[in-house]
Order: C-alpha cells, then sequence, then structure tokens
C-alpha cells in the first residue's frame, strides 16, 4: 500500500471517528426516553397489548379467600 492510500484511508478514518463523536454526543445530551416517548399514542395494539399485560400480572396474584372460588 503506498503513501497517499494509506494517507487518504487514514483521512477517511478520522473523519468517520469525528462524526461518530459528534452523533454520540448530540444523543448523550436527550436521554433515550425523551426521544420514544408518546411513540405509542393512539395505537390501539399498544393499548391492548397494556391491558393483556395487565391482566396477566393480575392473574399471577394470589387470590384473597373472600374472592377465591372453592
Amino acid at each position: 500500500m503506498s503513501n497517499t492510500e494509506l494517507e487518504a484511508r487514514l483521512i477517511a478514518l478520522e473523519t468517520e471517528v469525528a462524526q461518530l463523536k459528534a452523533q454520540q454526543q448530540t444523543s448523550a445530551e436527550t436521554p433515550w426516553w425523551e426521544e420514544i416517548l408518546g411513540s405509542f399514542a393512539n395505537d390501539p395494539a399498544y393499548d391492548e397489548a397494556m391491558q393483556l399485560g395487565r391482566q396477566y400480572r393480575e392473574s399471577l396474584r394470589p387470590q384473597t379467600e373472600s374472592t377465591s372460588t372453592t
């Protein structure tokens, strides 16, 4: 590999590293949860998933004597 080719590759790598650093710095300014906040608003599939999850968690709770069907 010639010095010219090596120098061109080095410049390309330095440019890409600078872009990645800038990208990382920008994304670090905004918490991840703020980026996805509201992304499921008015989504019936999400609402159904939350309802099904709630029903499942409630089914795992121990039954009290007053609500058990024995």
